[in-house]
Parts: C-alpha cells; structure tokens; sequence
C-alpha cells in the first residue's frame, strides 16, 4: 500500500523478509520483464528498467533472476510472457478508494480474482473512472534514513524537482512529477545518498480517516489484493492516524 502511514512503511519491511518473500520477487521480476519488453534491454537508456532492476536488487533477488528477467523482456531469450498492465478500481470498507495495477496475461482470470478479493472483504468493484480521479500519477522515491535528515534529503532533490519529502519513521519518501523521476534519483545518486526504490505510483487528492476497526478492515483487503500473482500494487486513500498505527502495532 503506498505509504499513507508510518505503520504501512514497516508493515512493507516486515512482508519482504515473511513468506510472501517468494511472490514478492515474482512480482519484481514481472516488472523487469515488461520494462525490458516496452523500453529495450539496456538499463542505461531505459530508466524504467533501471529502476525495476535496482528495486529487485535491493530486496535481494538474485542476480541471475534478474539477468534473466532482463533477457526474456528483451527478446534476447526465449520463454517471456505476454502480460499487459490493466487497472481495477473499488470501493473498500468505511467508503475508502482502491486503485489495482495489475500485469497479467490472462485478463478474465485477473479481473475474476480481484472482484472476489474485492467481495470476500467488503469491498466492492467500481466502473472505470469513478476513483481514479481521486489520485494523481506522482514519482516516489523511498530511502533509509541512515543518519540523514529531511533538510540533507531536501537540498540533495530541491533544484531536481521534488515536490515533498515526507518523514515516515525510519525512512523518507520523496514525490515528484513522474517525468522528474530520473533527475530526482540522479541527484540523490551524486550527493551519495543510497535509495531503496524509484518508480511511479499514485498518490491520493482526498484521504478517509479511519479507526481501528477500519483500519484493521481495510489492511485485511490491501492483503488479500497483494497476494493475488496478478496485482502489482494497490493504491488506497485511507489515513491512518498515528494513534490507530500505534495499536496495530501493539497486535
């Protein structure tokens, strides 16, 4: 879930080293094949590829999967699949938006997945349009703090075109316009500063604050979507205040 809540930022942290380790890696390696396929193989004039790549690096996929990820996209290797991006939108519990990035190769199974998903955990589908307008497409660039303060972070990006940066704990995240993505990395990458993921997603114009009940229910759909092999990345407008993050943790 894109990070609406110090907690969603270590819950993140805590499901790349857990069990769902394995599908997390098939879902980066999805991406460096389709960036590979749209942009060519070399990750030096395909800055989608490069980020995908080093993404799948920093949550230690190793390095053969990802070469040959590469080469699959690139035509360089026989066996890649034909998966094409679709996006789904719903309603969850408490009226909260829900945006679904999938890459699949089997449109009627992604989309029959998702809405069961969806039902099973009271949410429900939305025709294409009514919550997309919600969010707008933003470049996010997340790093670990490592001594590091937002003033170092901000006069590293300012004059590269970030837009905030936001202090979620133990780590920052950045947002730009997506076309300002590749200047805002570079400028970090010259100041020295190591960075854990560059890509695209979307951020929320209006958020729904929740309780615990909520957000418990919420964070249950989030699950239940992301562990679908077809859905990349779920998006919601939901706010977590900080004191319901700090019961969630306590669970």
């Amino acid at each position: 879930m894109a990070g609406h809540s110090k907690w969603a930022t270590t819950k993140h942290k805590k499901a790349v080293i857990d069990a769902r380790r394995g599908k997390m890696f098939a879902k980066l390696i999805k991406n460096i094949e389709v960036a590979a396929r749209v942009g060519g193989g070399d990750p030096a004039g395909n800055p989608t590829l490069y980020d995908a790549i080093q993404k799948a690096k920093k949550a230690s996929v190793p390095n053969d999967n990802i070469e040959r990820a590469r080469k699959r996209g690139s035509g360089e290797e026989a066996g890649g699949a034909d998966y094409q991006p679709v996006t789904y939108e719903g309603y969850g519990p408490n009226g909260v938006a829900v945006l679904i990035e999938c890459l699949t190769d089997n449109r009627n199974r992604a989309a029959g997945e998702v809405r069961v998903a969806m039902t099973r955990n009271g949410g429900s589908m939305a025709d294409p349009g009514s919550v997309a307008y919600l969010f707008s497409r933003k470049g996010v660039v997340t790093l670990e703090k490592n001594g590091l303060t937002e003033g170092d972070v901000l006069a590293a990006v300012l004059d590269a075109g970030a837009e905030d940066v936001r202090d979620l704990g133990d780590s920052f995240q950045i947002t730009c316009e997506p076309g300002d993505l590749v200047a805002v990395r570079t400028a970090l990458q010259d100041a020295g500063i190591d960075y854990d993921s560059a890509e695209a997603g979307f951020e929320p114009s209006v958020t729904v604050p929740v309780d615990l009940e909520g957000a418990r229910k919420i964070l249950k759909l989030v699950d239940a979507l992301e562990d679908l092999d077809d859905v990349q990345d779920v998006y919601t407008n939901v706010d977590i205040p900080d004191d319901v993050a700090a019961q969630l943790d306590e669970e």
